[in-house]
């Protein structure tokens, strides 16, 4: 039996029948959403219709993704667990923003190397007063909607989280302290006396990795690949998306979208939750 996820909780009953004509199955309400249950698999072109008319995320999961197995979330920072990118704004205090962020979309889309534009990124930064980073997080950085629901719903099921970020650990540390996440690894950016000295202290954390971070966790944990979800909105995402069970791609980047098993574009990040039940 295959399942398809609907993540709306509230389809009127024209919407049901367009949904059960086009993935023909028994259609179980849950709270928040709804699971459809069919025989055939789903057709990518019947999804593409629906997700058009409808306007709300539908998902069908993998025939062998076993939620009840599933034991460590990884997730992207910038853009996916927060609101932001934390270089941009930082570089917006120096009146740099649209040059920063048009480097991050291109790179975000996969048309730059990763490495290379975040060294190009932070250099723009130098000299700029390191209380900077507090102001962008005090004043900007938000979570995105439905991140603590998504979080509890982890915690509740025992599932490990992770942040992995491009962007900088003086972000992510706060993160993890603040939402009790279990492990975070990001770039640090290096301080000349006050100031950002334009340069990031190690290898640079990109898309391979995040990837080699999944696969550690993997092992610290004793667990296969399988059981675990990868969640991104950039092309650096994609490795470390590919090696997980399920992949995840919010409100993503169309190459993003077009490679991960679950695309969430109109829903929160509660739409998690719906995967695991």
């Amino acid at each position: 039996m295959n399942i398809t996820i609907i993540h709306t909780g509230h389809p009127v009953t024209h919407e049901i029948d367009v949904i059960t004509r086009a993935i023909p199955g028994e259609l179980e309400a849950r709270a928040g959403y709804h699971r459809l249950h069919h025989a055939q698999p789903a057709r990518s072109d019947a999804l593409a219709s629906l997700r058009a008319r409808l306007g709300y995320d539908i998902n069908p999961l993998p025939p062998d993704f076993d939620p009840t197995q599933v034991r460590l979330l990884v997730t992207d920072m910038d853009s996916t667990l927060i609101n932001i990118e934390c270089i941009d704004e930082i570089a917006g205090f120096a009146g740099l923003k649209p040059q920063v962020s048009a480097i991050t979309e291109a790179a975000m889309r996969g048309e730059l190397n990763f490495e290379q534009s975040l060294t190009q990124r932070v250099q723009l930064l130098a000299g700029l007063d390191s209380s900077i980073l507090q102001r962008v997080y005090d004043e900007l950085l938000k979570l995105n909607p439905g991140a603590e629901t998504m979080l509890a719903c982890l915690t509740q099921r025992r599932i490990k989280t992770a942040l992995v970020s491009g962007g900088f650990t003086f972000f992510t540390s706060r993160l993890q302290q603040r939402l009790g996440l279990d492990y975070s690894r990001a770039n640090v950016l290096e301080m000349d006396a006050k100031q950002l000295s334009g340069r990031v202290v190690g290898a640079i954390v990109g898309a391979q990795a995040k990837a080699d971070f999944l696969s550690e966790l993997c092992g610290q944990l004793h667990i296969s690949r399988t059981q675990t979800l990868a969640m991104g909105d950039g092309a650096n995402d994609l490795n470390m998306m590919q090696l997980a069970g399920l992949s995840i791609a919010y409100h993503a980047k169309p190459k993003v979208q077009m490679q991960a098993k679950v695309v969430i574009n109109h829903g929160t990040l509660a739409a998690v939750c719906h995967l695991l039940n």
